[in-house]
């Protein structure tokens, strides 16, 4: 199976994001690609204002672009995220899996708020959307179990771990990484995840700056279940594409199986956290 991450520096202008969007998943299926990923809130990215201002209704214009370029395509398309408009005082960050007929497979809500600091500048997602709760596990049109997860999401093994024992090969991470994240765990974090759940992962990063004091790493990235990356995207809107070696992922799982060798009856979690 071939793989690829779009890499898009998305700005609050919608159309020209997704011309941008439109030109590289057809690229990348030109190349191939039978399974393609966009960023994380690749339709609109500025400030949080302007990001939230650009949200829309589930069934809106991005599940229809999904939709209708997958079909066109034949391809399996992880719509990276977007600004959901749920009806409620906050929205969602909202990521769907179309497949190549043109049909919802899945949707997924980020479930791991972006509340932090980083580089002086301090990010609160949760004022404007509401976390999902759910752990969602799709399937390619070729039968592969593929794992939707969305940008920090990364950095809590445990929702890959889960997606991994539920069945997931191909874990697709879309994201808007900040400059100083990508450059020091982006790359550590996605092999890591790779490694541990011996799983491909496919992950879409935003690039360049959205808004002022709003930039994001890029270097996209295709991991193998190894740890091995098989392609890293250079600075710029690009596409990077790899062939998924499902052989040699069944041959990593059965020589090294840690999976096999979990032991949940031994797995306590402490009743209390220390933050």
């Amino acid at each position: 199976m071939r793989a690829a991450a779009v890499q898009l520096q998305s700005t609050p202008d919608r159309d020209r994001n997704l011309a941008a969007a439109d030109r590289l998943t057809r690229a990348a299926a030109k190349a191939g690609a039978e399974l393609v990923v966009l960023p994380e809130k690749w339709p609109a990215l500025g400030t949080p204002e302007q990001t939230i201002a650009a949200a829309e209704p589930f069934v809106g214009p991005v599940l229809q672009w999904s939709r209708d370029i997958a079909r066109e395509l034949g391809i399996d398309l992880v719509a990276g995220s977007f600004s959901e408009r749920t009806g409620e005082a906050r929205g969602a960050n909202t990521s769907i899996h179309v497949g190549p007929d043109g049909e919802l497979k899945a949707s997924y809500r980020k479930i791991h708020m972006f509340d932090v600091e980083v580089g002086g500048r301090v990010y609160k997602e949760s004022e404007h959307e509401t976390p999902g709760d759910e752990i969602v596990l799709s399937e390619t049109a070729n039968g592969l179990g593929l794992g939707l997860t969305i940008c920090y999401d990364v950095r809590f093994p445990e929702l890959y771990r889960i997606l991994a024992v539920r069945g997931a090969e191909v874990m697709a991470v879309p994201a808007a990484f900040t400059f100083a994240t990508t450059r020091d765990h982006w790359e550590v974090l996605l092999r890591a995840r790779a490694i541990e759940n011996q799983a491909f992962v496919v992950a879409a990063n935003q690039i360049g700056e959205h808004a002022p004091g709003i930039r994001s790493g890029g270097r996209s990235m295709i991991v193998d279940p190894w740890g091995v990356v098989l392609a890293t995207a250079p600075d710029t809107e690009t596409f990077v594409i790899a062939d998924l070696d499902l052989e040699r992922q069944a041959e990593i799982r059965r020589t090294l199986p840690s999976l096999a060798n979990r032991r949940p009856e031994a797995y306590r979690w402490p009743t209390e956290v220390p933050a």
